[in-house]
């Protein structure tokens, strides 16, 4: 058993160890989160399949519109694994990784800023690819049992502006505060 007060660490009250604790609260979320890999990864192993077993019946804008899909959850994936381990490392314990010759190289230098901005950059990268999905299958635009109207493929690109936005100004606002952070030096 780890010493609950390490050399050096300040004695907590009960009420500020009850909140430092309450941290320990996100651990079933990021179980959960794990889980919910778990079945994009069953997804990404099914429309795999179905790539496969009917490559030799299908059309190029149908391959394409597959493996799309398959980038779109590798992508997702990929978030996950950012929300899952940067988020535990910053918010709840330390995984005592360093030296360990699997450890993601941007979690040497993950905070709540980086986990930001990296999570914008994702979400813009799987807004891309749904855009592009949409681009694709618009070409059956206005025709009857079409699965996108052009308003719809509007509201979808200013979404995605509105991604892109965003992520500038999390970024610009990152970066004005790192500025802010470090001392100014006299020339």
């Amino acid at each position: 058993m780890t010493n609950p007060n390490p050399a050096g660490a300040p004695k907590l009250g009960p009420l500020s160890t009850l909140i430092f604790a309450s941290r320990w609260l996100q651990l079933p979320l990021y179980l959960g989160l794990i889980i919910a890999q778990c079945a994009y990864v069953f997804l990404f192993l099914k429309e795999l399949l179905h790539l496969v077993t009917d490559v030799g019946t299908m059309g190029e804008q149908e391959m394409m519109l597959i493996v799309l899909g398959l980038i779109d959850v590798v992508m997702i994936s990929n978030l996950l694994v950012m929300v899952i381990v940067g988020g535990y490392e910053t918010f709840v314990s330390r995984l005592n990784l360093q030296g360990h010759p699997d450890q993601p190289e941007w979690l040497s230098h993950v905070n709540a800023s980086v986990l930001k901005v990296k999570l914008a950059m994702a979400i813009i990268g799987i807004s891309s690819i749904h855009l592009l999905k949409t681009f694709i299958a618009a070409g059956d635009l206005g025709s009857p049992g079409s699965n996108y109207t052009s308003e719809g493929v509007m509201w979808q690109t200013i979404i995605h502006m509105a991604f892109i936005v965003s992520a500038i100004g999390i970024a610009w606002t990152d970066r004005l505060m790192s500025h802010a952070s470090k001392p100014l030096t006299k020339l």
